[in-house]
C-alpha cells in the first residue's frame, strides 16, 4: 500500500472531505502512538507501512517511550485534531485498525504487547475497539445494523 492508498483508505473510512484532513488524521494518531512505544517498536511497527506515514512514528518522535494512558492520548490526538474527544478517539481507533491490516501481525502484536489494556492500568485496550470488534468493515456493519452498501 502506498501513501496515496493509506491516505485515500482513511478518507474513505472516516468520510473526511479531502486528502490533508485525512493527513492531519494519521498524523495525530501515529505522532502521539510513537510517542508512548519504545523507539524499536515504533521502528518495527512502521517499516511497512508507506514512507511519508512511517516518518509519523518515527521521524516525527523525539521522544519515544513516555508514559501516559488512554485519556492523555486521545486528548493530544484531539487537540492536533481540532476535534472533539469522542471523535479523535474513534479516528485512532480506525487508524489502528488500518495499520493493522498493513503490518505483519506480529509487529501488530508487538504494539498490543506495549500498551496495557486493563482498565485498572492505562486503559488502552480501547485503542483496538475496531480491530477487536473484526475490523472497519464488521464494525461498521454493526453501527449501521447491516452489510454497508456502495463500493466500498
Amino acid at each position: 500500500m502506498d501513501f496515496d492508498e493509506f491516505t485515500g483508505e482513511v478518507q474513505h473510512r472516516l468520510e473526511l472531505p479531502g486528502t490533508g484532513e485525512a493527513v492531519r488524521v494519521i498524523r495525530a494518531t501515529l505522532t502521539n502512538l510513537g510517542r508512548r512505544i519504545p523507539e524499536g517498536n515504533a521502528a518495527d511497527l512502521a517499516a511497512s507501512l508507506p514512507m511519508e506515514i512511517k516518518w509519523y512514528l518515527t521521524g516525527a518522535v523525539h521522544d519515544h517511550g513516555q508514559r501516559f494512558d488512554w485519556s492523555a492520548f486521545v486528548e493530544q490526538v484531539s487537540e492536533i485534531e481540532g476535534t472533539e474527544r469522542a471523535e479523535a478517539a474513534y479516528h485512532a481507533q480506525v487508524i489502528v485498525d488500518l495499520v493493522a491490516t498493513v503490518v505483519p501481525p506480529s509487529d501488530f502484536q508487538q504494539l498490543r504487547d506495549q500498551l496495557p489494556e486493563s482498565e485498572d492500568d492505562e486503559n488502552w485496550g480501547k485503542l483496538f475497539g475496531v480491530v477487536d470488534a473484526g475490523g472497519w468493515s464488521e464494525a461498521r456493519e454493526t453501527q449501521t445494523g447491516g452489510p454497508s452498501s456502495g463500493g466500498t
